[in-house]
Formats: structure tokens, sequence, C-alpha cells
């Protein structure tokens, strides 16, 4: 299971993510898709743990990502 609650990045003025929620259970098939500085890679960065949210909670499992 993997999920996000108001999931926020800001880059000084620049919010990158803003408010994202989700929820991917166990043997689903999800896709972040969208244009160039969308925030996927910012998304994906806050899940694996090398980038710390601004705002919100993100959980792989029963594990918070923070």
């Amino acid at each position: 299971m993997i999920r996000a609650k108001g999931l926020t990045k800001a880059f000084g003025d620049l919010e990158a993510v803003s408010g994202l929620d989700f929820h991917v259970a166990a043997g689903e098939i999800y896709g972040l898709i969208g244009p160039n500085g969308a925030g996927k890679t910012t998304t994906l960065r806050m899940m694996a743990g090398l980038m710390r949210p601004s705002a919100g909670n993100a959980w792989i499992g029963d594990a918070d990502v923070a």
C-alpha cells in the first residue's frame, strides 16, 4: 500500500507539488503522468525519502517516508 495525504513541496515561492492525495492498494498499478514541470519527479523523490516534504505525509506500507 502506498498513500499520500496533503503532500506538498515548495521551493521558495514555487510550489512544485501542492496538496497531493492518493492511495494505491496492494496489487494495483498506478502511474504518474503529466507535462514537464508538473511535480512527478519531486513526488517520487519525496516518496523515496530523498527529499523532505514541506507539508503533508506519505506512507509506504505502514512506514512513514519522513
